[in-house]
């Protein structure tokens, strides 16, 4: 009997639940144009709220004003930049990582469905990973309160 190959032995992947990235340039021109831009000392983010496709494919209404919507994508997206402002490839690619982690640590603080671009400093390369932590939970926090201010008053809580 042959030795099974390392890929053969591998188990699949469990797919993800939800997507949680930002992926398309649409959508991240779209949170460009729409979107709110705040500052914090290792980042700049922009978010938006997410909106619902109909069928045709044309944005109809914004999960914020129809939360009780079947079509809605649940959760967040999450994207990130990493200009070469930011040094060469190698810096780019250190700040990328430690972003992801910390996003990945502070995630579960973010549960409104909208889109978010962080913009990491270059100071992010010094800077300590629990300072990493915290700006981007600051950020994510500050979108929540955001978000939670401009529902829409007329629907019944807990829609």
């Amino acid at each position: 009997m042959p030795a099974e190959s390392p890929a053969q032995s591998r188990k699949p992947a469990a797919p993800p639940l939800t997507d949680t990235r930002l992926r398309k340039h649409a959508d991240y021109q779209r949170v460009y144009r729409e979107g709110k831009r705040q500052s914090l000392p290792l980042m700049t983010y922009f978010f938006a709220v997410r909106r619902l496709q109909d069928p045709v494919g044309v944005a109809s209404v914004s999960v914020a004003t129809d939360p009780c919507s079947t079509h809605v994508p649940l959760g967040p997206r999450i994207g990130l930049t990493a200009g070469r402002v930011l040094g060469n490839a190698v810096a780019r690619n250190r700040i990328k990582r430690r972003m992801r982690q910390a996003i990945q640590h502070q995630q579960m603080e973010l549960t409104a469905s909208v889109d978010v671009v962080l913009h990491p400093r270059r100071t992010v390369l010094q800077a300590e990973f629990s300072q990493i932590e915290r700006d981007v939970l600051r950020a994510f926090r500050a979108i929540q309160a955001a978000l939670a201010t401009t529902r829409n008053p007329d629907l019944p809580h807990g829609h």
